[in-house]
């Protein structure tokens, strides 16, 4: 027969509290039998808890981060109808006159830029042609428009000679800076010149696809680091929603 003398000593760690038990047992002679020591589970318990405590605090900044950019698309595909476009009035390559008018019923891909660009407005003019090239018939019915942000140097001449470089289907306009002026304000387009150098001057200004229906009211908007088909991806998708 065995008689016991239960101990209950506690041990602190740092955030948790691990119970120990001690139970010293004496056999009939009584001699001291070693100590069994019986940990709780309760240690094992709490860095599990830790852990799932961190897998949803990362879950939730995933899904806070999703929700923020479908609410930025939302927001911005909601106002862009009344905030950005609008009517234009600008010189073709062959001098002539062109307003928004002549566009009627075809969708237009408008983009600015200059000539004298040395790797975003060829890029994307390139990059354009063969989306179009992608969408086949449905491309057809797009004209892609080229709009100068420099009229001091792209005379019409100088912006048909470039632009037929990369299809002949893309039109390019250009004009005076008051005419320019509005058509920028209205797209949100901003232009910077740089202090000319040897080499002449380079041109900072935003870039973006605006994709117009035939009212020449703002479908969407596609960035232009997009590759090929991606850009005709979301044209298919623009054209099927509108």
């Amino acid at each position: 027969m065995f008689e016991c003398n239960k101990k209950w000593p506690r041990k602190l760690k740092r955030g948790c509290i691990a119970v120990v038990r001690h139970t010293v047992c004496y056999d009939g002679t009584m001699n001291r039998k070693k100590p069994i020591k019986i940990a709780s589970t309760e240690r094992a318990s709490l860095p599990r808890r830790q852990e799932w405590k961190t897998i949803f605090f990362l879950l939730g900044i995933v899904l806070f981060l999703f929700s923020g950019a479908a609410g930025l698309r939302l927001f911005l595909t909601s106002q862009q109808h009344t905030q950005i476009g609008g009517p234009y009035t600008l010189v073709n390559g062959h001098g002539q006159t062109i307003t928004q008018a002549a566009f009627e019923g075809h969708y237009t891909l408008l983009y600015f830029g200059y000539t004298h660009c040395v790797d975003v407005c060829p890029l994307t003019l390139a990059t354009v042609s063969a989306a179009l090239d992608e969408l086949g018939k449905r491309g057809q019915n797009i004209i892609p428009v080229f709009i100068s942000v420099d009229p001091e140097r792209d005379t019409p001449a100088v912006l048909q000679e470039y632009v037929e470089r990369f299809s002949p289907h893309i039109v390019g306009l250009t004009g005076s800076e008051s005419q320019l002026q509005p058509v920028m304000k209205a797209f949100h387009v901003s232009a910077r010149r740089h202090a000319p150098n040897g080499s002449g001057y380079l041109v900072d200004h935003s870039s973006l696809l605006y994709l117009m229906d035939g009212h020449n009211h703002l479908v969407g908007m596609i960035p232009v680091d997009a590759s090929a088909h991606q850009i005709a991806s979301e044209l298919r998708r623009l054209l099927l929603s509108s």
